[in-house]
């Protein structure tokens, strides 16, 4: 009988050590799947993000293509679009106007989020520092509403703070006599 007992304990213990190795043999699998779910998140966000930087980029090189037409123009003796390409492409920049620091809050439900902002307006010429030193109250408060009217998503993107510089320069350029203001520059630009 005790010999029926020793059999059956070493066919038992077999057994015993498949069912250990198929468990560590799961737990193994469950890591490797969960490592490869990791990796392929990862990568698909690194993806995405990409593509937000593949779109600057083609933004940029349309500007650079603007630019070197204007530069071509420009060389034909056509001052036309020469100079505002010239600008927008960094090559030549006009005379700045440092405003102080803004901070507004966002347009969102909760009201939790804020925008500081310091910009400087590049003017046309000379002849504009004075008007705008006299109204800067009111370029102040054209500001102030503007960036306030936006929310965190329209900001947040590289076109959306390329339409908010364009409503800033429109809106002030329809209060000038003297000149124009060219473009916006943001020298800071955090949201919170």
């Amino acid at each position: 009988m005790a010999e029926k007992e020793k059999e059956h304990h070493d066919e038992a213990t077999p057994e015993g050590g498949e069912k250990k190795k198929s468990g560590n043999m799961l737990l193994i699998i469950i890591i490797v799947v969960l490592v490869l779910v990791l990796v392929i998140g990862g990568v698909v966000a690194a993806l995405m993000m990409g593509n937000h930087d593949a779109e600057a980029e083609a933004g940029n090189g349309a500007k650079k293509e603007a630019s070197a037409g204007g530069a071509e123009k420009a060389a034909k003796g056509d001052s036309s679009g020469g100079e505002a390409h010239a600008s927008e492409g960094g090559t030549e920049v006009g005379l700045m106007f440092p405003l102080e620091p803004f901070t507004v809050n966002l347009l969102s439900e909760s009201g939790r989020r804020y925008l500081k902002v310091e910009m400087n307006l590049e003017m046309e010429g000379e002849e504009l520092s004075p008007e705008l030193e006299e109204k800067k109250p009111i370029f102040r408060d054209i500001i102030i509403r503007q960036l306030s009217s936006k929310s965190l998503e329209e900001i947040s993107t590289l076109k959306g703070k390329e339409s908010l510089k364009e409503g800033i320069v429109n809106e002030l350029n329809t209060r000038l006599k003297d000149g124009k203001v060219k473009n916006v520059y943001f020298t800071d630009f955090v949201v919170q």
